[in-house]
């Protein structure tokens, strides 16, 4: 029996629907046609965008995975050229038959036509299949991203901020004992 081979190419906007099933634990909350929307939105952005790509695979004619490409700077510090390489995924039945290797491949190909040295990974942190196979990759960490709504991280700060300095009930007379002093000091040396 020959293995069939994985064919990748960029997304298009009919493939929406099947990459918002894909992707539904990374994208916003909301229904199912709000998701969509989002994955439509993403599909025409990066085949508008020149340094953006949506590439998918497909395997035995069916959308088997997908991983979002950027051009852009390893970091805004760190200006070397890479390509960030965005939550590969594989729909769990087609794993183990190259879908992965073909997307990251997509990637290093794309790195070296746009002349990026680099190639900078994210899986999510909760993924241990994705981490471990970006490992094999040799893609190693460099960053921890944390995430937290803008409210949550506010109300920590508060909780976290020393309390305002109240004027000691004690700071009136400390001032008038001061000034006792400056007037024996005075008076003394007259």
């Amino acid at each position: 029996m020959s293995r069939s081979l994985v064919y990748v190419r960029e997304a298009v906007a009919a493939d929406a629907e099947l990459l918002a099933d894909l992707w539904a634990d990374l994208l916003r909350r909301g229904d199912e046609h709000d998701r969509v929307a989002d994955m439509s939105y993403v599909v025409t952005t990066a085949s508008d965008d020149p340094d953006q790509r949506l590439v998918v695979a497909e395997y035995d004619g069916h959308l088997a995975g997908a991983v979002h490409l950027r051009l852009t700077t390893i970091t805004p510090l760190n200006l070397d050229a890479s390509v960030q390489v965005m939550s590969p995924q594989v729909f769990p039945e087609f794993r183990r038959h190259g879908v992965g290797r073909a997307l990251m491949d997509a990637a290093v190909t794309w790195a070296e036509e746009c002349g990026a040295g680099h190639l900078v990974a994210a899986a999510p942190s909760g993924s241990r299949d994705g981490n471990r196979f970006m490992a094999r990759l040799a893609l190693g960490p460099i960053a921890t991203f944390r995430l937290a709504p803008t409210t949550v991280v506010r109300a920590k700060l508060m909780a976290q901020r020393p309390p305002v300095a109240r004027v000691p009930a004690r700071q009136l007379t400390h001032v008038l004992a001061v000034r006792r002093s400056m007037r024996r000091q005075s008076a003394e040396s007259v």
